[in-house]
């Protein structure tokens, strides 16, 4: 079988999209991901059996709505052709299609045309999330189009994903067929997120926030948060991990006008490898989230990832945050209140014990939310759509036609070999005589 992942996205950093893209390879796919292109990186490589192929870069989070859309638009266009030309040379039994924005899913047409079926996986619910980034209300015409974009997204795709469970029922209620919708959260990979004993900075308490430094994310907060108790607990620092957004430069502000420059450490963005490290490595996990609009319906995956790394964690009392956890696994504190916030972070650093109660009930809480517990799921829907195409086209590795005693043909399928670095040329074909010399085709 071969799959294609397609998403506006950075793969190395996107858990989401590799977990996916790597479990379909354990399951014996051949995997293609067109993505971006990070600075510095190749137009194509291999990533764990994956092929990646970046299409556009993204050098900084877009402030107009001009830019935002100019750039999207630029990314369906091409990866359009890419799918297509793909498809032409050897066709795709799935494409997942990881949505912002919805309409990337069209890009798949021909594909969709010559029988590949396609998922849509909303990781982030549009009409809502373009209201929180550029300030619009349900009410306007903006906002009804964009929900128009995904009932017509939703119904070109054979299945739809929703990140969470409320999303799952947004969308059935105005989107999506009950039957032909299902929730896959961004569970951590326990291959990857596995605690490996890195101890803590000695004689120093680290909070820490990893993620993007948008509007609905809060960082703002953490940040007036601990100004207002650092002289309390001058033994602590705040550790920001930021991929970029619009509140970058307000967060270097904000350390500089609330004089935190040696206690609040804005840290380079960390490939996704290197993420469980620094998890692990932190006492206190600060998700600051937003409950306004979109951020209060918009799961963070961060707390599931510090919680498998052992780490206790201060959360927001969203609608999302209350429908998963509770009191006995996390410490909430009251969403948009800078105070509470600080109050919640002012008990956890002097109540270690509380926190470590914490964080021995969600070891146990976040079995059930593991990739490990969650992945066959995914692979039995994979294997329901494209099981459906009646029948399915069967690719091994190594196949041959030939009888016993005959000249037969060994094909191999163009893999990794083909494009990593040291190959001078894109080995297509490999013909053997059974019995005879052997040539290359």
């Amino acid at each position: 079988m071969r799959a294609c992942m397609l998403g506006y996205t950075f793969y190395e950093r996107d858990n989401r999209v590799r977990r996916y893209a790597e479990a379909l390879v354990d399951r014996g796919f051949r995997v293609d991901v067109i993505a971006l292109q990070a600075e510095g990186q190749a137009k194509q490589g291999w990533v764990s059996g994956v092929r990646v192929i970046r299409l556009q870069k993204r050098a900084a989070r877009e402030k107009s709505k001009f830019s935002y859309l100019s750039k999207l638009l630029l990314f369906f266009v091409r990866s359009m052709m890419v799918l297509t030309r793909e498809q032409i040379r050897e066709p795709y039994d799935l494409i997942h299609v990881h949505s912002v924005p919805d309409f990337e899913v069209f890009a798949a047409l021909w594909p969709k045309l010559r029988g590949s079926k396609i998922i849509l996986d909303i990781h982030d619910i549009i009409p809502e999330f373009y209201a929180s980034k550029f300030g619009i209300g349900p009410e306007t015409f903006t906002f009804k189009m964009l929900v128009m974009v995904e009932r017509w997204s939703a119904a070109f795709a054979d299945h739809v994903i929703a990140a969470n469970h409320i999303w799952e029922e947004r969308l059935k209620t105005r989107s999506v067929a009950g039957s032909k919708c299902s929730t896959f959260l961004n569970y951590p990979d326990g291959r990857l997120f596995q605690r490996k004993g890195i101890p803590k900075r000695s004689g120093r308490i680290t909070l820490v926030y990893p993620g993007s430094l948008n509007y609905h994310q809060g960082v703002d907060l953490a940040v007036r948060a601990f100004a207002g108790i650092k002289d309390q607990v001058p033994n602590a620092d705040f550790h920001i991990y930021g991929a970029g957004g619009e509140l970058l430069e307000v967060v270097k502000s904000l350390i500089v006008e609330l004089d935190l420059h040696d206690r609040v450490l804005l840290k380079p963005p960390v490939a996704l490898d290197e993420m469980p490290g620094v998890l692990e490595s932190a006492d206190l996990g600060i998700v600051p989230k937003r409950s306004n609009g979109f951020g209060n319906e918009a799961f963070s995956t961060k707390i599931l990832e510090f919680m498998t790394m052992g780490v206790p964690v201060v959360i927001p009392d969203t609608a999302v945050d209350r429908h998963y956890f509770n009191g006995e696994v996390v410490k909430f504190f009251h969403a948009n209140d800078e105070n509470s916030l600080a109050e919640a972070m002012l008990f956890m650093i002097k109540n270690p014990e509380a926190g470590a109660a914490l964080a021995r009930n969600a070891t146990e809480f976040v079995k059930q939310y593991s990739w490990n517990n969650n992945r066959d799921a995914y692979l039995g829907l994979v294997d329901s759509l494209v099981n459906s195409r009646g029948a399915a086209r069967k690719t091994e590795p190594l196949e041959t036609t030939a009888l016993p005693g005959q000249a037969g043909e060994i094909t191999g399928p163009r893999g990794p070999l083909a494009d990593r670095p040291g190959c001078a040329e894109e080995i297509k074909e490999t013909r053997l005589t059974l019995g005879g010399p052997m040539s290359k085709g």
